[in-house]
């Protein structure tokens, strides 16, 4: 799933410099571009996919559980998320995230149904329960929510998030679930999730490692996650982790 996004940034990157990465026959969306050898191809990215699949073959341990609790509206939420969490996610292979959005919402129950109350309004219910359907419906949620929570409105935003990330998903059936009884019970479950953390939260965005949670990795979560990631990876570091002996030692000279 990383190998799409890194080369979205890659197509990006060369259409800046000069660089022609990308194929105009291409008629995969960015989600599947490395899901087969044709769409490798066709696409113009074979290169990358391989280079992706290469560096996921070499891992020899579990990788590290990132577990994050928040709120959609909660401005510390947004900014661990977008300027830290997926940013390292996407540079390290030796992570996997859960995303849990519930946060400091209230529950309560309503006959066979829940009702809830957000710290922020019934905008951040809805981005809640939009991210939360998301995360049930599709494996690009992480990059949506993305998309959703470094925009200037979580809430408008999110359809053409989607659209991006996921052309094959369509709105209507996402607002379904955030309207119907598989959003309400999958809201549920965050809620159940939330409670039963050990300790129990405080704040948000309150972060796991490895389902644990401790003042000192917070802090060191939230000062620099991709540190504290490389860490505790207990099998052979990556060299975005300075794990290989590669080094980069070009100098343009003063003449």
């Amino acid at each position: 799933m990383k190998a799409p996004l890194l080369l979205i940034l890659t197509v990006w990157l060369n259409s800046q410099y000069g660089g022609c990465a990308f194929s105009s026959s291409c008629s995969y969306p960015p989600s599947q571009w490395c899901s087969s050898l044709d769409s490798a191809i066709q696409c113009g990215v074979l290169k990358q996919c391989l280079e992706s699949n290469f560096t996921r073959s070499r891992q020899t341990a579990d990788p590290v559980e990132v577990g994050l609790y928040y709120e959609s509206l909660c401005p510390g939420c947004r900014g661990f998320l977008t300027e830290m969490l997926f940013p390292t996610w996407l540079m390290l292979d030796i992570m996997s995230v859960t995303l849990v959005p519930y946060g400091n919402a209230q529950e309560k129950p309503d006959g066979q149904k829940y009702t809830y109350e957000c710290q922020h309004g019934e905008q951040e219910c809805l981005g809640n329960m939009i991210e939360t359907c998301v995360l049930n419906m599709t494996k690009m949620a992480f990059p949506i929510i993305f998309c959703m929570e470094s925009s200037a409105d979580v809430i408008k935003t999110a359809q053409s998030c989607v659209e991006i990330y996921s052309p094959e998903l369509s709105w209507d059936s996402v607002m379904n679930c955030v309207k119907g009884d598989l959003g309400n019970q999958l809201m549920h479950q965050n809620a159940l999730k939330t409670s039963a953390l050990k300790p129990p939260h405080q704040y948000v965005p309150w972060v796991t490692i490895n389902g644990e949670h401790t003042e000192d990795l917070q802090d060191k979560a939230m000062s620099s996650l991709f540190t504290l990631v490389c860490s505790m990876y207990k099998g052979p570091k990556p060299e975005a982790c300075g794990g290989g002996k590669r080094h980069y030692r070009s100098y343009c000279h003063n003449e």
